[in-house]
């Protein structure tokens, strides 16, 4: 039986092509700024985005945690939704890592607005925590791939300008945003201060995720990468299949979106299915039945050769990717309805 995959778009392998790209990539160590390929990925990214320098990391989870380091001061605050991912899946690195509080606000399906951030600012008084970053995330893991508009960045970042408080984008799925919204690079850059591109889910690297901001705090977030034993030595092979994933793979992700809005479509006529979130990304979140409990379900599921995610008691979420076409679809629609 094969094994339908839709746990996370993490398990994506490279290509044929991408791995011919790894293995001829040029190489040099990276910890003395010497490797070709990293250099060459980071100023890709960097001008894409419109940004003065960028960082290759080894996940987005150091890349948004170093963001966070270099931003906050020990006793201060990072405002965020209370489904973000820097929140509930970076193992308390706000607190471990930056000393730093977190106010947690509820948005809708993850997405805050000006008003919330607007409320939520601390007053200057002594006996406040101060408010020194604003973090979004974008898709929202946590709700169901929700993507931001045009207009609510817009009003978010210019309120965060007047208040000179900085702006940080967990964007570890923000080519699927785009690709739904129509934006590009260059306005993220304009928006956010610094930005977090995971490289390893919808376009297919094995491993990576590149930070962005201006030089100053780039060479910051440096020091904190190699405090934290994030220092790469020949990672050109690594950033070789970031630069063919941005090169070959972005166009693509409007396929996976398509197969997600399918798989919702079916999971909606299953009896053990009550509802499902709105779909307009790779990612489907179903809420099951009440008295059903989403880790047996899983486990039923997996015995079909389905595997997915248990997301809390109530919910299972379904990931697609490129390494999940329309043969694994049917095969999918079968297997669940069985």
């Amino acid at each position: 039986m094969k094994i339908i995959e839709l746990r996370s778009d993490t398990f994506t392998l490279p290509t044929p092509g991408m791995r011919d790209a790894m293995f001829s990539a040029p190489l040099g160590d990276d910890v003395f700024g010497e490797d070709p390929s990293v250099l060459a990925l980071e100023s890709k990214l960097a001008n894409m985005f419109h940004k003065e320098a960028a960082l290759f990391c080894p996940s987005g989870t150091m890349s948004n945690q170093m963001a966070i380091s270099a931003t906050v001061s020990k006793g201060q605050e990072v405002i965020c939704d209370e489904l973000s991912h820097i929140y509930l899946y970076e193992g308390g690195g706000i607190m471990a890592n930056a000393g730093a509080s977190v106010k947690l606000l509820k948005g809708d399906l993850g997405r805050l607005t000006k008003s919330q951030i607007e409320a939520a600012i601390s007053p200057d008084d002594i006996h406040a925590c101060e408010s020194a970053m604003v973090s979004l995330e974008n898709t929202v893991n946590k709700g169901g791939g929700s993507v931001y508009s045009s207009e609510s960045l817009d009003e978010i970042s210019n309120f965060c300008k007047k208040k000179e408080i900085p702006l940080h984008l967990d964007g570890a799925r923000i080519f699927n945003a785009m690709a739904v919204t129509g934006q590009i690079p260059s306005q993220f850059g304009a928006w956010f201060d610094s930005i977090s591109i995971c490289l390893s889910k919808g376009l297919g690297a094995p491993v990576g995720s590149v930070l962005v901001g201006n030089e100053a705090f780039i060479k910051k977030a440096k020091r904190i990468r190699k405090r934290l034993g994030g220092g790469w030595r020949q990672a050109g092979m690594l950033a070789a299949a970031g630069i063919y994933a941005l090169d070959h793979q972005v166009v693509r992700l409007q396929e996976d979106h398509q197969r997600a809005k399918a798989i919702s479509e079916i999971c909606s006529t299953l009896l053990w299915v009550e509802s499902t979130l709105p779909v307009v990304t790779n990612i489907v979140i179903v809420k099951i039945r009440e008295g059903l409990n989403s880790t047996i379900k899983v486990a039923e599921l997996a015995q079909k050769g389905i595997k997915c995610s248990p997301f809390g008691a109530e919910y299972i979420r379904f990931v697609t990717h490129l390494g999940f076409d329309d043969e694994d679809l049917s095969r999918f629609e079968k297997a669940i309805k069985s």
